[in-house]
């Protein structure tokens, strides 16, 4: 069985006092830990930003690629080896900003990997410009006089590429936020868990205080995530005591990968007891 402290290693984390992306990091070990994945059969691919760092912070394989990245460098382990369990971590402004392509693909590919965004609604690393998901009027350095653009809403995105699993956590609910991103992980296909999270030291509008205090949890309503028609609904749902989290969406359908017309094995799981390499070595000698 593995345990949380079995994912802990020696690095020290960097990142700011109060950064929601400490809570996004245990949550992630807490479900690894209580679906009882062993370490070396876990990858955690990240791009660039506060939370490019994540694969370094936690005792699995990990991978940390460049800015927008980390679904197309996520969605390669997978490929070369299916068996293993892939977990790509990024920001808004990292994926929904220069690797939205990526993600866009990738849902609509059905990738059979996991999603973790956190989602802060401000370019936290680069001292505070506006990112793709900053709501409109939002005054930061690059905007003085607030943003006029309309953000990216990855809810309705995920959904419009006919994403077959959709989710939405908050880092301050740390238990719900875990049980989601557990759900990602056991669903065959793409899993997108986006998660709003305070910026303590760029965002001052989205706090904990103001989403402890406007989100609620899909679970505890009436809701059943198995209509796409009325997870657009809850997409669109966003203001005072209107802001909700939970799993949006899910759908069975076939992965990437499971309607591939493998050849062979994928690359990484190819024999080698029987390679003998010293012909290649010698040519160098």
């Amino acid at each position: 069985m593995t345990s949380i402290k079995d994912l802990d290693n020696a690095n020290v984390i960097q990142w700011c006092p109060g950064c929601g992306d400490f809570p996004i990091l245990t949550a992630i070990k807490q479900a690894i830990s209580e679906l009882g994945l062993n370490p070396k059969d876990v990858v955690v691919v990240s791009g660039i930003g506060c939370s490019g760092k994540t694969p370094h912070y936690i005792n699995t394989y990990g991978v940390e690629s460049i800015h927008g990245r980390p679904v197309a460098a996520a969605t390669g382990v997978h490929l070369a080896n299916p068996n293993l369990t892939v977990i790509a971590v990024g920001g808004d402004g990292d994926g929904y900003g220069i690797g939205l392509n990526h993600f866009v693909q990738a849902v609509r590919r059905n990738v059979n990997i996991t999603y973790v965004v956190m989602n802060n609604h401000i370019y936290a690393l680069t001292k505070g410009q506006t990112s793709p998901t900053s709501l409109k009027g939002t005054k930061t350095k690059s905007t003085p006089h607030g943003a006029i653009e309309h953000p990216v809403n990855p809810m309705a995105l995920a959904l419009a590429a006919d994403g077959t699993f959709v989710a939405r956590g908050f880092s301050g609910n740390l238990k719900h936020l875990a049980g989601l991103i557990k759900k990602g992980i056991t669903h065959n296909g793409f899993a997108l868990v986006d998660v709003l999270q305070p910026c303590v030291s760029w965002n001052h509008e989205q706090t904990y205080e103001f989403l402890t205090e406007n989100t609620y949890e899909l679970e505890k309503s009436k809701y059943k995530p198995d209509n796409r028609d009325k997870a657009f609904e809850k997409a669109r749902e966003w203001g005072l005591k209107k802001i909700p989290i939970g799993l949006f969406y899910e759908e069975k359908q076939p992965s990437y990968a499971d309607q591939l017309p493998w050849a062979k094995p994928p690359v990484a799981l190819d024999p080698i007891d029987d390679i003998d390499i010293k012909p290649l070595l010698e040519k160098y000698y």
